[in-house]
């Protein structure tokens, strides 16, 4: 049987907002036809009484109620996105003289002009993703994009996030171009957080979200588009400790996440057209941060009449912070799964560790810093266990001391 793992009910959840319908019961079942892949790319298809009780639970219960036992991840991620296939496709769109509606022969004008290649991705598998997001439809009569104006009612209902490409900054004796990624609150327009990196990687996204989530509280919803770093096992995790839903925009709809793009227009505008210091990106980000809190955050918004900052204060006693722990860095680790062996060890590594408590023959979790690997931190079932050593083969073949027999 195949195992669902709570991160895909993280995602079938974060699709009932943005699916077709005018209740939450006709999105439900219009999800229900969907079908799912998870990170090992298997498929899913569940009934909406699935789908409603999952619903039921999470809006009782919160997102424990989709952790009822610790997650085995193998690491496995699709070889390409669906992104990258509606670039191909929107590339030989123009040799169809009536547009494509022969799958094959789409794939096959992709092989032959060298953008897909066959040990990239199968033709069953570039048929099943085409027609799931219905790659070969024309944009202009795509029929399930909401293109109405909302806004959250709340701070921190949901966060909009991407990536937008930036100057050019001196770096090592060369000229390196800038990412700029950005949090912007749905309700308030408020630039949560939003940074320049070198690189765009799951690295640089986690930084930056965790510097975000520390400024602004928790969001209820992230939503982001379907780009690899977004889309990746980390982001993921991460939003599923800290209880937030990651919903994702439908392919090729850069325009549903409006708020963020408005905001890059923004940056574009008022920013990035000043006389800006390039010599190093600490400088772009420290010139950048103060426009961001004195001129937009704290200007007045168009369409809110009123300040960002204003508005996001108005929510202030709604806002849940992460809780003071000295185990918050943990949420942003990496998880790996281990079974301990029978001598209460495992393997990370190259590295024997022993666990912190007796927990021999059973499967734990076990998180880790990618970057900067330093200790090794065991959670069984959800609860934190504390910090793994590596094993000290010669302290454990020493016997234990024996109680010297007094007589009188």
């Amino acid at each position: 049987m195949k195992r669902v793992t709570p991160y895909l009910k993280m995602r079938v959840l974060g699709a009932i907002e943005f699916a077709p319908g005018d209740t939450i019961a006709a999105r439900i079942r219009h999800l229900s036809d969907q079908v799912f892949t998870d990170d090992n790319d298997q498929r899913f298809q569940f009934t909406w009484r699935t789908i409603q009780t999952w619903y039921s639970r999470y809006k009782k219960n919160g997102i424990t109620s989709m952790h009822p036992r610790a997650r085995s991840d193998k690491g496995h991620t699709r070889k390409v996105q669906p992104e990258i296939l509606a670039e191909a496709v929107d590339q030989v769109r123009a040799n169809f003289h009536k547009g494509p509606n022969n799958i094959t022969a789409v794939y096959r004008a992709c092989i032959e002009r060298g953008l897909l290649t066959r040990a990239q991705i199968a033709p069953n598998t570039f048929r099943r993703i085409v027609k799931n997001y219905e790659l070969l439809k024309p944009i202009t009569e795509s029929n399930d994009k909401r293109r109405l104006a909302f806004a959250k009612a709340h701070a921190n209902e949901m966060w909009q996030a991407d990536t937008m490409f930036g100057p050019y900054v001196q770096h090592q004796g060369s000229r390196v171009q800038s990412k700029l990624i950005a949090f912007i609150d749905d309700a308030s327009r408020v630039c949560c957080h939003a940074e320049f990196f070198l690189a765009e990687n799951i690295d640089t996204l986690i930084q930056a979200l965790r510097t975000a989530l520390y400024k602004r509280g928790v969001p209820e919803t992230l939503y982001v588009d379907n780009g690899s770093i977004y889309t990746s096992m980390e982001i993921t995790q991460i939003c599923a400790r800290i209880g937030c839903l990651l919903c994702h925009a439908p392919v090729r709809d850069g325009a549903a996440k409006g708020k963020v793009e408005r905001f890059f227009r923004t940056v574009r505008m008022s920013f990035l057209s000043r006389a800006l210091d390039l010599s190093s990106l600490a400088a772009l980000n420290r010139d950048f941060i103060r426009w961001v809190e004195d001129d937009y955050n704290a200007a007045e918004h168009s369409s809110l009449r009123m300040r960002p900052i204003d508005r996001f204060g108005l929510d202030l006693s709604r806002i849940r912070f992460l809780p003071p722990s000295d185990a918050n860095d943990e949420l942003f680790f990496i998880e790996q799964d281990r079974t301990v062996l029978a001598d209460n060890t495992f393997s990370l590594h190259r590295v024997r560790y022993q666990a912190p408590r007796d927990l021999h023959s059973r499967k734990i979790q076990v998180r880790f810093n990618r970057n900067h690997f330093e200790r090794a931190v065991v959670y069984y079932k959800g609860e934190r266990m504390g910090d793994a050593l590596p094993v000290d083969f010669i302290a454990n073949d020493r016997k234990p001391a024996t109680e010297t027999l007094v007589t009188t």
